[in-house]
């Protein structure tokens, strides 16, 4: 079975959402962007063109109008229905909670002509989860992508027991088609490759400092010096934004609600969400 990948939707257009839109739409695949409101379709256009000027400078083949040509190429719409009808892959990017994905999925699952393939982007939830509330588990599967997905262009993709092998493969290979490094997984793992490795360290970090242990800049000064790498984890979730890990930890134990918490009370309710808002951790 030859599966056709052209017309590609992204429901959510947060920081991830748009740039997995902007980086296909860049790789000349036919994009359309949904979100709930027309706020959030105004603030997604801004940061098309905010990507724009970074394609522009950063990516080969970004010059000489291209960038710009991609981002006014995106069709933006709050209408689910009008956002899915000939959509041939619906990638979800929308908040990071099991029942608004839930929600979303049954939604799209009879909007969506039977042919279509949905990959979420979740973080740290499992495919499985998700499955059936989707109407075809067998053409849904998990496909995640890294923050600056330009330069840091991992694609990890994750089945359940029920995708068909033939999705999967037009997923990988859809991945490698907009610019990614596709990373197979060969069986369900919370949090992925990336994430089961990262998420220990962010929460490690998180717990020094709310515990009062060590500033945040300490923390990052330790890891950075101590291992030689390039950021600490505090501008980690500043690039992150602070928004993801705060959804993830309120729904957590009693030592995670804690930590989210004090996300919200420090950082969040001050407007304080990472770079996005000029300021987090640190400010830029």
């Amino acid at each position: 079975m030859t599966i056709d990948i052209r017309k590609v939707t992204v429901l959510g257009t947060g920081v991830l959402g748009s740039q997995i839109a902007f980086q296909t739409a860049f790789r000349g695949f036919d994009v359309t962007a949904y979100d709930i409101s027309d706020d959030a379709l105004t603030a997604a256009r801004g940061r098309f063109d905010k990507l724009a000027a970074v394609y522009r400078e950063q990516v080969p083949g970004g010059a000489d109008g291209k960038a710009e040509t991609t981002a006014a190429g995106i069709a933006l719409t709050s209408d689910l229905a009008e956002a899915v009808r000939d959509a041939d892959l619906v990638i979800e990017a929308v908040p990071e909670v099991l029942s608004i994905k839930q929600e979303t999925y049954e939604k799209l699952g009879k909007l969506a002509p039977e042919r279509t393939i949905f990959a979420s982007n979740s973080s740290t939830l499992l495919p499985s989860a998700m499955k059936d509330f989707t109407g075809r588990p067998d053409r849904f599967l998990a496909l995640h992508f890294a923050n600056q997905v330009w330069h840091f262009n991992t694609a990890e993709i994750m089945g359940t027991a029920d995708t068909d092998p033939a999705v999967y493969r037009a997923v990988v290979d859809f991945a490698s088609a907009i610019g990614m490094v596709p990373i197979e997984l060969h069986k369900e793992k919370a949090g992925y490759v990336l994430n089961s490795l990262l998420v220990p360290l962010l929460d490690a970090a998180m717990t020094l400092a709310e515990g009062g242990y060590a500033s945040p800049e300490d923390v990052d000064k330790t890891w950075t010096i101590g291992t030689g790498a390039p950021a600490g984890p505090f501008r980690i979730l500043d690039i992150i934004g602070l928004t993801t890990p705060y959804n993830i930890m309120v729904n957590g134990d009693e030592t995670s609600q804690r930590i989210a918490k004090w996300l919200k009370d420090n950082y969040i309710d001050k407007g304080k969400l990472g770079i996005a808002t000029g300021e987090g951790f640190y400010k830029y």
